[in-house]
């Protein structure tokens, strides 16, 4: 098994006033060769919107983005005629395709909004854009991990155009568990949202992160309190 780590206070910083960002790969005005990318993992930007503040609409294509709110209320709208809410609990997956233009805004005029936006480099180029939200919370159990993204329509969760799964996990007491890979060498990116988890001999605090590749399986120790993500993806870049 080989290991990455990318500590909280190695990633990009960019303080816009209204946007606190920090950027776990190269992005916008952040730039760090050795951080452009894990896998078709693109993107994993922690954003802190002020109240009342937010992102104009603006254009992608052929990109898989997903968000994942961790506190307060995101609004959403798009050229596909979407439009809503989202807030902690629930996930919001876009396949941009061959074109979409969208807006994101912090719902409230008091509070601020944290959340994750990924980008994931898909399998296939120009396909129907669409758009999906989901409530995960529904189907959440404590002190379990939850897959939140796959490749399969079908299958739990909502889903991308990529070999890739997502798995949320909320511990409240300390736990055992052991990761299987999805996919023969595919390599998972452990994101630390909240608490703390060891892995082999390697803690990750907040924020922290983890990338484990050449392996077919790992061992995580979590702590209680905690909340990790889990990112597994194609290490190899399609040839499109």
């Amino acid at each position: 098994m080989k290991t990455t780590v990318h500590t909280a206070d190695s990633r990009g910083f960019q303080n816009h006033g209204w946007l606190v960002a920090n950027h776990s790969f190269s992005f916008a005005n952040y730039y760090n060769p050795e951080r452009v990318h894990f896998g078709v993992l693109r993107v994993l930007n922690d954003d802190f919107v002020s109240a009342g503040m937010g992102f104009g609409t603006h254009p992608h294509s052929n990109m898989e983005i997903i968000t994942i709110p961790l506190s307060g209320e995101l609004h959403h709208k798009d050229s596909m005629g979407n439009f809503g809410a989202i807030k902690k609990g629930e996930i919001q997956v876009m396949s941009a395709g061959t074109g979409i233009q969208h807006s994101e805004f912090n719902g409230s005029k008091e509070q601020p909004v944290t959340l994750l936006q990924i980008w994931v480099i898909p399998n296939k180029m120009g396909v129907e854009p669409r758009y999906d939200q989901l409530k995960i919370s529904d189907n959440a159990i404590d002190n379990e991990f939850q897959q939140i993204i796959s490749p399969n329509p079908n299958d739990e969760g909502s889903w991308i155009h990529q070999d890739a799964w997502f798995h949320l996990g909320n511990f409240t007491e300390k736990s055992s568990r052991t990761y299987q890979v999805k996919k023969e060498g595919n390599g998972v990116y452990v994101f630390v949202i909240s608490g703390s988890v060891k892995i082999g001999e390697t803690i990750l605090g907040q924020r922290d992160a983890l990338g484990i590749t050449e392996t077919e399986h790992f061992d995580l120790e979590i702590d209680n309190d905690s909340e990790i993500l889990l990112i597994e993806v194609p290490m190899n870049l399609p040839k499109i």
